[in-house]
């Protein structure tokens, strides 16, 4: 789960981690009266969705009026930004944040993630601020320094000395390194974070450490003991066909290709993506319905799948252990009746009870084309998009 950037400013200042003062808006008046909080003269307009790059895409600016931050408020709000982590169709702006100006010295990076090779929370550094990380590790990696965490006894002194030192920080920062650390450490462990990142912090002309920006991923496995931080979400920055997935307690993702994946298991479902690509079709999504899914949740799963236009064929691709293959030929059925079956459809059952799931498949009247294994599956998918394209395209 993601939140906007003046949310996370908000946990930070709860947690002891410095930011400067600002204030969100959901209208152009608002914003108008939150620059008339601040003691200028610089103000910072600033959209907010979830996605980075704002600013090259025309969604931060910096001003010098009060009439100017009403400009720019009008410009912004309601704009289709887009940058290199919307897409081309962008993403709609529904919120502002206005905060004051700040006197930059040094722009550095920081954050805080998850090392799931190593069990430990890494923190990341470099004095590449304001710079995409993933082209810092591209091309200048000895940029980046990473210090693990072990969890056994915490963040230590004599790490954020050296996250300090590798930053080139002296003087009070150093010290003010520390603790900044250290609140951010407590904030990403006590609210389940996946990740927290700083992009740019900044060494004021004072010397001082800000957070000019702000973000932060929760997992989403711990929402259930974060009511507060559950309440922050924004379903406006999500995929509407991910939101009713996961009211189905269903693990899916949208993804840009033609082929819709009904898969049970995680192993699975990746396997399954991939012998897709391998014979030329791209998946449209990922989608695993779990080991112990009810017929309910399968009829959802595939109402979501035949949501997407741009879905050619869909491939069902199952083993049922825990899943038997009955409870998906059930589910598919009576998906297939509800929202009427207008495209291609390849199932493969295999594991539990898989004669009586191919026999009521068969027997459903329904255009199913059944498939012996994974890869004549996969094969007759791929075709039947590349047909069902065909067609449309006539």
């Amino acid at each position: 789960m993601k939140i906007h950037e003046y949310q996370a400013k908000q946990l930070f200042r709860d947690f002891g981690v410095p930011t400067s003062e600002g204030h969100a808006a959901f209208s152009v008046q608002e914003a108008v009266e939150a620059a008339q909080r601040l003691p200028g003269p610089v103000y910072v307009v600033k959209a907010q969705i979830h996605a980075g790059g704002r600013g090259l895409g025309g969604g931060v600016k910096v001003v010098k009026s009060m009439e100017a931050v009403r400009e720019q408020a009008q410009r912004i709000f309601g704009m289709q930004l887009i940058t290199h982590q919307t897409g081309p169709e962008g993403q709609q702006v529904r919120r502002l944040y206005v905060e004051g100006g700040a006197d930059i010295a040094r722009e550095l990076y920081l954050g805080m993630l998850l090392d799931r090779d190593r069990g430990q929370i890494v923190i990341m550094a470099s004095t590449e601020g304001g710079m995409n990380i993933e082209d810092v590790a591209h091309h200048t990696p000895e940029k980046i320094f990473k210090v693990w965490i072990d969890p056994r006894v915490g963040l230590q002194d004599f790490q954020t000395r050296a996250v300090a030192f590798a930053l080139g920080l002296g003087g009070k920062a150093v010290r003010q390194c520390g603790s900044f650390l250290q609140s951010l450490y407590n904030l990403y462990v006590a609210k389940d974070c996946s990740l927290v990142e700083i992009n740019p912090l900044v060494v004021t002309g004072s010397g001082d450490l800000l957070a000019l920006d702000g973000k932060i991923t929760f997992d989403d496995n711990a929402m259930h003991r974060h009511k507060d931080i559950e309440a922050l979400r924004d379903l406006d920055e999500e995929d509407p066909r991910e939101i009713e997935a996961s009211r189905w307690d269903l693990n899916y993702v949208h993804l840009d290709g033609n082929v819709g994946c009904l898969v049970n298991g995680a192993g699975l479902a990746m396997a399954t993506m991939d012998i897709l690509k391998h014979y030329g079709a791209e998946p449209a999504n990922f989608l695993d319905v779990g080991g112990g899914a009810t017929a309910e949740r399968v009829t959802a799963a595939f109402r979501i799948i035949l949501g997407d236009s741009r879905v050619h064929a869909i491939f069902v691709n199952i083993f049922g252990g825990i899943m038997k293959c009955d409870t998906i030929a059930t589910g598919v059925i009576a998906a297939a009746r509800e929202v009427g079956l207008d495209r291609p459809l390849v199932v493969r059952l295999e594991g539990t009870n898989v004669e009586l799931g191919r026999q009521m498949l068969a027997e459903s009247g329904l255009a199913i084309t059944p498939a012996t294994d994974m890869k004549d599956g996969a094969q007759k998918a791929v075709a039947a998009a590349r047909a069902y394209a065909a067609n449309l395209a006539r």
